[in-house]
């Protein structure tokens, strides 16, 4: 392995070591003042389900997992999980036509309030390489339920 690539990777144990020792918050309790840049991890009943990463303001990019936007990634997940639907490129099947469909948009609209009630905790990375390797990491040794990298 390149020396590189293996400097990066002996990093990535000690901020997912730093991430779970986070006591844990809401989306709610995150404190206003959050780091710029980092990941975060999505808990439910002791069961991770989601990490993901931003360069911005942790708390602020955790408030848009519940806001009111119509592009909640981890809220469509678990809305398309909990009605079998998938969102297509298509007219029929697109977001714009599952949101009309107000089964689809109650259950999404409750994949919110359920992320609201989460656990979440967060670890700073600036460096966006990092922060990609970190995010992989994390999904991969909590066990995140939610995260597949395939492409979309």
């Amino acid at each position: 392995m390149h020396e590189s690539f293996a400097k990066l990777l002996s990093e990535l144990k000690r901020k997912y070591e730093l991430l779970m020792e986070m006591a844990p918050q809401t989306v709610d309790t995150v404190p206003a003042l959050t780091p710029k840049g980092g990941v975060y991890l999505f808990t439910e009943n002791g069961k991770h389900l989601y990490a993901g990463r931003t360069k911005r303001n942790i708390g602020k990019r955790l408030k848009d997992h519940v806001g009111t936007a119509k592009d909640c990634p981890f809220a469509w997940r678990l809305a398309k999980e909990a009605t079998g639907k998938k969102a297509t490129y298509k007219k029929a099947g697109s977001r714009a036509d599952l949101l009309a469909d107000p089964s689809f948009l109650t259950t999404y609209e409750a994949a919110k309030l359920r992320i609201r009630k989460m656990e979440v905790r967060y670890v700073a990375e600036e460096d966006p390489l990092r922060q990609a390797l970190l995010e992989i990491y994390v999904a991969v040794v909590s066990k995140a339920a939610h995260n597949d990298f395939d492409t979309h």
